[in-house]
C-alpha cells in the first residue's frame, strides 16, 4: 500500500495565481488536439485580459483537447508569484522573454519533485529515501533560484540520477506484492518497458506489477483493469479506456496521463489526482 500523500499544493496547477503563461509562452500546432497554430510568445486568442481562458468550460467541444491534457505540475505559479514577484509578462519587453525562457524549464523541474514525492510515498523504497530525499532537496533549490541561475542550470545533472532512483524505487515496488496471476493475466512477454500496446484489448486484465514505463497505451481498453503496482511512467494513455479501472496503487501516475484517458465514476484514481472534469 502506497503511503498516505498530502495534495501538494505547490505541485498542482493554480490558475489563479499564474498570468496565463502556458496560453502564451508555449506553441501549439493546428491538429487534433488543438484548432489553430498559435507560435510561442504569441497570446492565445481565448486569452481574456485577466489571464483566464474565455473558453474554459467548452475547450474540448470547440477543438482545444490539448489544453485540457496540459498540465504545468505549478510551475505556472511558481515562476509568477515566487520566480517574478508577482510581475506579469505584460509589464516589459524584458520580464516577457526572461518569464517565458524560465516557464518550460521550471515545469520540467516541478515535474521531477512530483515523481520524487512520487517514490518517497513508496515503503517499498525506504533504503532509497534518502537519496531522494537529497535530489529533492536539490532540485527544490533550483526552483526557488534567481532567474539567471535557473536559465543557466544544467538540468540534466539532476535528471540523470533521479531517474536511476525512480526505476529503481519502482522496481523493489513492483517486487514487493504479487505479480499478476489471475484468470486475465496478460503474458509477460507483451509487458515490457516502451512496449507498443496501442488499442490493445486488455480489459479486465491482472497487470498487477507490470512494467509498463514508457508503454504505448493509446486507445487501449483497460476497462476493469487492475493497476495495483503498475509502473506507468513515460506512459502514453491517450484516449485509452479506463472504467472501472483499479489505478490508486499505480506508480508514477500523473494528472496530464489521466487527463488524456477517458474513465468513468467507477475509476478509482489515487488520491494525489483529481478527476477529470470530461470524464462520464
Amino acid at each position: 500500500m502506497r503511503i498516505p500523500q498530502d495534495t501538494r499544493p505547490e505541485l498542482r496547477a493554480d490558475c489563479s495565481r499564474c498570468v496565463g503563461l502556458c496560453c502564451v509562452a508555449l506553441a501549439f500546432a493546428r491538429s487534433a488536439d488543438f484548432a489553430f497554430d498559435k507560435p510561442a510568445g504569441d497570446p492565445c486568442v481565448n486569452l481574456d485580459d485577466d489571464y483566464s481562458c474565455r473558453i474554459h468550460p467548452e475547450l474540448r467541444d470547440r477543438g482545444f483537447k490539448g489544453c485540457t491534457v496540459f498540465d504545468c505540475f505549478g510551475a505556472g505559479q511558481q515562476v509568477t508569484q515566487q520566480t517574478f514577484g508577482g510581475a506579469s509578462w505584460r509589464d516589459s519587453g524584458d520580464t516577457r522573454a526572461a518569464m517565458f525562457a524560465v516557464f518550460p524549464l521550471m515545469r520540467q523541474v516541478h515535474e521531477l519533485l512530483w515523481y520524487v514525492t512520487e517514490a518517497l510515498a513508496l515503503p517499498a523504497a525506504a533504503s532509497l529515501h534518502p537519496a531522494l530525499r537529497r535530489i529533492r532537496a536539490e532540485a527544490q533549490s533550483i526552483a526557488d533560484a534567481a532567474p539567471e541561475t535557473i536559465l543557466s542550470t544544467d538540468l540534466e545533472l539532476v535528471r540523470a540520477p533521479a531517474a536511476r532512483l525512480l526505476r529503481d524505487a519502482a522496481r523493489l515496488t513492483r517486487e514487493a506484492g504479487p505479480i499478476g496471476a489471475g484468470p486475465k493475466r496478460v503474458p509477460r512477454s507483451r509487458i515490457r518497458p516502451d512496449t507498443d500496446l496501442l488499442g490493445a484489448d486488455l480489459r479486465d486484465a491482472d497487470l498487477r506489477g507490470a512494467e509498463l514505463r514508457g508503454a504505448l497505451l493509446i486507445a487501449a481498453d483497460l476497462r476493469n483493469a487492475d493497476l495495483a503496482r503498475a509502473e506507468l511512467i513515460g506512459a502514453d494513455l491517450r484516449d485509452a479506456r479506463l472504467d472501472g479501472a483499479d489505478l490508486r496503487d499505480a506508480i508514477y501516475l500523473t494528472q496530464p496521463q489521466v487527463n488524456a484517458a477517458n474513465g468513468d465514476a467507477r475509476t478509482r484514481l489515487p488520491a494525489s489526482l483529481a478527476r477529470p472534469s470530461h470524464w462520464r
